[in-house]
């Protein structure tokens, strides 16, 4: 099984219906409460509510990626650090831990369910009111746009030129350089990103240039004021529960 990563799950569903931007709204007024309330109580209304979601939108387990042992690794050094200061500066680290987890993965859950090409109109839309002030907007989104869109496939490069480098004869001298792997990727790399860079503007140019990029028609529905008032109402719920409490 493969895993995915911000690409879109190709399946029906309510969730991939909405609008980009109202996945968007909702993921910032998440981020928002969980900046200023990062209590347990929230935060686990908020990973309950991300887990109804990802059920919602019908996406299957092998969707979620598979973290290296290196990481939880990395983290338990990290708890073992602060266990000296005492319990509470554990419980802080957890709880950041968490807040960051939980913002990464309602990131992650835009990704999986909407189109990349949604992206940079949504985001144009969304940041019309600051072409007032001048400000490059449409630029703006189609450089966020075109990183997502680019990043799978630095991903499947850098998988491919590692499965390269293991079909290649061994060398004793390279074996000894612990850095020598990480270095023949990173600059292979770095050449296929330019090359891809490349065609990709040619290609824009084209096509029209990067405004074609935001002239996808694409604005909200009535299906996307009650998601968000569903956001919201859960927003002001786990922290009306959590003063309560």
């Amino acid at each position: 099984m493969t895993m995915v990563l911000f690409r879109q799950v190709p399946v029906a569903s309510p969730i991939h219906s909405l609008w980009a931007g109202t996945k968007m709204i909702a993921a910032f007024l998440l981020s928002l409460v969980l900046m200023f309330w990062p209590t347990w109580l929230v935060l686990g209304a908020v990973i309950v509510f991300l887990l109804v979601i990802g059920v919602v939108a019908r996406l299957p387990l092998n969707t979620l990626p598979r973290l290296p042992l290196v990481f939880w690794v990395l983290i338990a050094i990290g708890a073992l650090l602060n266990a000296p200061v005492g319990s509470q500066s554990v419980l802080n680290y957890c709880r950041i831990l968490v807040f960051g987890l939980v913002l990464v993965t309602a990131s992650f859950l835009i990704a999986w369910t909407t189109p990349m090409g949604e992206i940079a109109p949504a985001l144009a839309k969304l940041g019309a009111p600051l072409r007032k002030l001048r400000l490059p907007v449409d630029e703006w989104a189609v450089v966020v746009a075109l990183m997502l869109r680019s990043l799978p496939l630095l991903l499947e490069e850098i998988r491919i030129l590692r499965a390269a480098r293991k079909l290649r004869p061994k060398d004793r001298l390279l074996e000894r350089a612990a850095d020598a792997a990480l270095i023949d990727i990173l600059t292979a790399a770095m050449a296929v990103a330019t090359r891809r860079a490349s065609e990709l503007g040619e290609a824009i140019t084209a096509r029209g240039g990067t405004g074609q990029l935001t002239a996808h028609p694409s604005s909200p529905t009535r299906r996307d004021a009650v998601a968000l008032a569903v956001v919201v109402a859960v927003c002001l719920g786990s922290v009306a529960l959590d003063w309560v409490i």
